[in-house]
Protein backbone atom coordinates (compact mmCIF):
# COMPACT_ATOMS: atom_id res chain seq x y z
CA UNK A 1 0.00 0.00 0.00
CA UNK A 2 1.33 3.14 -1.34
CA UNK A 3 0.14 6.57 1.01
CA UNK A 4 1.78 9.92 0.50
CA UNK A 5 0.86 12.46 3.46
CA UNK A 6 0.10 15.67 1.66
CA UNK A 7 -1.07 17.79 4.26
CA UNK A 8 -0.69 18.55 8.24
CA UNK A 9 -3.62 20.41 10.07
CA UNK A 10 -1.35 23.40 11.71
CA UNK A 11 -3.88 23.90 14.47
CA UNK A 12 -3.95 20.38 15.42
CA UNK A 13 0.23 20.56 15.60
CA UNK A 14 -0.44 23.50 17.79
CA UNK A 15 -2.53 21.80 20.29
CA UNK A 16 -0.33 19.19 20.35
CA UNK A 17 2.75 20.72 20.49
CA UNK A 18 1.30 23.27 22.79
CA UNK A 19 0.77 20.85 25.53
CA UNK A 20 4.44 18.79 24.81
CA UNK A 21 5.78 21.87 25.36
CA UNK A 22 3.86 22.57 28.38
CA UNK A 23 4.79 19.19 29.42
CA UNK A 24 8.48 19.98 28.74
CA UNK A 25 8.05 22.94 30.66
CA UNK A 26 6.68 21.43 34.15
CA UNK A 27 9.26 19.15 34.10
CA UNK A 28 11.93 21.58 33.52
CA UNK A 29 11.04 23.40 36.44
CA UNK A 30 10.70 20.73 38.77
CA UNK A 31 14.15 19.19 37.84
CA UNK A 32 15.68 22.25 38.44
CA UNK A 33 13.67 22.72 42.03
CA UNK A 34 15.31 19.31 42.57
CA UNK A 35 18.84 20.34 41.62
CA UNK A 36 18.47 23.28 44.02
CA UNK A 37 17.65 21.13 46.76
CA UNK A 38 20.18 18.82 46.01
CA UNK A 39 22.81 21.41 45.59
CA UNK A 40 21.93 23.44 49.05
CA UNK A 41 21.76 19.58 50.76
CA UNK A 42 25.00 18.91 49.99
CA UNK A 43 26.36 22.32 50.95
CA UNK A 44 27.85 23.41 47.77
CA UNK A 45 26.73 26.99 48.20
CA UNK A 46 28.16 27.20 51.65
CA UNK A 47 31.71 25.91 49.78
CA UNK A 48 31.38 28.60 47.19
CA UNK A 49 30.48 31.07 49.92
CA UNK A 50 33.54 30.00 52.04
CA UNK A 51 35.76 29.82 48.82
CA UNK A 52 34.84 33.58 47.20
CA UNK A 53 35.10 35.05 51.06
CA UNK A 54 38.83 33.52 51.10
CA UNK A 55 39.60 35.19 48.18
CA UNK A 56 38.12 38.43 48.43
CA UNK A 57 40.37 38.78 51.50
CA UNK A 58 43.17 37.50 50.22
CA UNK A 59 42.88 40.37 47.60
CA UNK A 60 42.34 42.84 50.69
CA UNK A 61 38.89 43.64 49.45
CA UNK A 62 36.29 44.23 52.83
CA UNK A 63 33.25 43.32 51.67
CA UNK A 64 31.79 39.64 51.91
CA UNK A 65 30.03 37.67 49.27
CA UNK A 66 27.08 35.70 49.59
CA UNK A 67 25.92 33.46 46.79
CA UNK A 68 22.28 32.30 48.24
CA UNK A 69 21.53 36.31 47.84
CA UNK A 70 21.89 35.59 44.23
CA UNK A 71 21.30 31.97 43.76
CA UNK A 72 17.95 32.11 45.89
CA UNK A 73 15.45 28.91 45.85
CA UNK A 74 12.95 31.83 44.60
CA UNK A 75 15.13 33.22 42.03
CA UNK A 76 16.24 30.41 40.47
CA UNK A 77 12.79 28.51 40.25
CA UNK A 78 11.45 32.20 38.73
CA UNK A 79 14.01 32.08 36.19
CA UNK A 80 12.81 28.78 35.38
CA UNK A 81 9.43 29.51 35.06
CA UNK A 82 10.31 32.65 32.79
CA UNK A 83 12.38 30.23 30.39
CA UNK A 84 9.62 27.22 30.12
CA UNK A 85 6.58 29.85 28.99
CA UNK A 86 9.49 31.39 26.34
CA UNK A 87 10.00 27.77 25.78
CA UNK A 88 6.53 27.18 25.53
CA UNK A 89 5.93 29.84 23.16
CA UNK A 90 8.90 29.37 20.54
CA UNK A 91 7.91 25.51 20.64
CA UNK A 92 4.52 26.44 19.88
CA UNK A 93 5.21 28.59 17.18
CA UNK A 94 8.02 26.34 15.76
CA UNK A 95 5.94 23.65 15.41
CA UNK A 96 3.00 25.54 14.01
CA UNK A 97 5.18 27.92 11.50
CA UNK A 98 6.88 24.00 10.47
CA UNK A 99 3.73 22.49 9.87
CA UNK A 100 2.94 25.50 7.76
CA UNK A 101 6.22 25.38 5.55
CA UNK A 102 5.45 21.53 5.02
CA UNK A 103 1.83 22.45 3.71
CA UNK A 104 3.65 24.89 1.22
CA UNK A 105 6.17 22.41 0.22
CA UNK A 106 3.90 19.19 -0.01
CA UNK A 107 1.96 21.60 -2.17
CA UNK A 108 4.61 22.12 -4.54
CA UNK A 109 6.53 18.49 -4.86
CA UNK A 110 3.48 16.56 -3.82
CA UNK A 111 4.05 15.53 -0.06
CA UNK A 112 5.80 12.74 1.35
CA UNK A 113 5.39 9.06 0.39
CA UNK A 114 5.62 5.86 1.82
CA UNK A 115 4.97 2.51 1.29
CA UNK A 116 3.50 -0.22 3.52
CA UNK A 117 3.55 -3.68 2.67
CA UNK A 118 1.78 -6.89 4.84
CA UNK A 119 4.69 -9.17 6.11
Amino acid sequence: MRLTLSRIDPFSVMKISFLLSVAVAIAGVVVVAALWMMLQGMGVFSTINTTLNELAQSANQGSSINVLEILSFGRVLSLAIVLGVANVILMTAIATLSAVIYNICAALVGGFSSTFTDI
